[in-house]
């Protein structure tokens, strides 16, 4: 079953269910899937739809961070619901030795000899880390490794 697929099924169970929050995050994440779609004219793949939900968490957790700073904690609470249900949908995240082994692995294929071929580093991990690792903190490890290389 595709991811889609999945999304869908979640939302016809959130549905029966009567589950209000949980409908409303998924109609969210699917109307942003259907905005993906007829923008660019294309089927989305799992791939495409990892990253639109990876998008929407990185929204909520600013959101988050900006309700707790202005003192909203209601509206605070209502994205970290949301930021549960959309975290559902992602893969497994990698742990730190698993990334870093990823980072010395794509550093050895692509020769990368200094901070100048991090681009290189980056477009090679990009596709096998993307959505199950924070690529900021992936690109501080890459960029660690390139200044001892």
């Amino acid at each position: 079953m595709s991811l889609r697929e999945q999304i869908n099924e979640d939302m016809k169970a959130a549905m029966r269910a009567k589950d209000t929050a949980k409908l409303g995050t998924i109609r969210l994440l699917t109307a942003a899937l259907k905005q993906k779609e007829v923008d660019e004219r294309i089927e989305l793949t799992d791939a495409h739809v990892l990253a639109i939900i990876e998008k929407m968490i990185k929204q909520r957790k600013d959101s988050i961070t900006q309700f707790e700073a202005g003192g909203r904690q209601d509206l605070a609470d209502v994205e970290k619901n949301e930021l549960t249900v959309l975290s559902a949908y992602m893969p497994a995240s990698l742990s730190d030795a698993e990334i870093q082994a990823e980072v010395r692995t794509a550093v050895e294929a692509t020769g990368a000899a200094g901070p100048q071929d991090m681009g290189k580093v980056m477009a090679v991990l990009k596709p096998k880390l993307a959505g199950r690792a924070d690529m900021t903190a992936v690109s501080g490890l890459v960029k660690a490794a390139l200044s001892k290389a």
